[in-house]
């Protein structure tokens, strides 16, 4: 069966269960999956429409995949670190780990996400640096000078 044939599949079963039944079953998979649901989740599901179709983009955009599932989490753990947010950060951690990424990749992931992190921080600055004081105002300047007494 085809990506889009399972897609098409999936979108049945939503229109025949109905959004409320299905986000409810979506949440209860999760939370037994990953022994909790992000908040970003619970909110969503208030209007179940919402979770739906971010559920559905963030799990065609995975399941269709080159990578594998370790990796795709391994990658949105850093995400989440390089941005700071410890929930995304956690979340994705443990789902790395229940999809086989060891400590030491875990690990590895947290030092990479920190050289990017720090490397946008220095790139962004300095490409600001460079816009903003190509004309170095101290530089060109004769300062002030001292009256010269005879």
């Amino acid at each position: 069966m085809s990506d889009l044939s399972d897609f098409e599949a999936t979108l049945k079963r939503i229109s025949k269960r109905g959004g409320v039944e299905t986000a409810t079953e979506w949440m209860e998979d999760i939370e037994a999956e990953y022994g909790r649901a992000p908040l970003i989740f619970k909110r969503m599901a208030e209007r179940p429409e919402v979770l739906i179709s971010h559920l559905l983009y963030k799990g065609t955009v995975t399941r269709t995949s080159a990578m594998e599932p370790k990796y795709v989490e391994l990658i949105s753990m850093a995400i989440g670190a390089a941005l700071k947010c410890p929930h995304c950060t956690s979340y994705h951690m443990q789902a790395a780990a229940k999809k086989g990424a060891s400590r030491e990749e875990i690990l590895e992931v947290i030092l990479i996400a920190g050289l990017i992190s720090n490397s946008s921080v220095l790139a962004n600055a300095y490409r600001i640096f460079d816009e903003k004081m190509a004309k170095c105002i101290p530089c060109e300047s004769d300062g002030v000078r001292p009256e010269h007494r005879d």
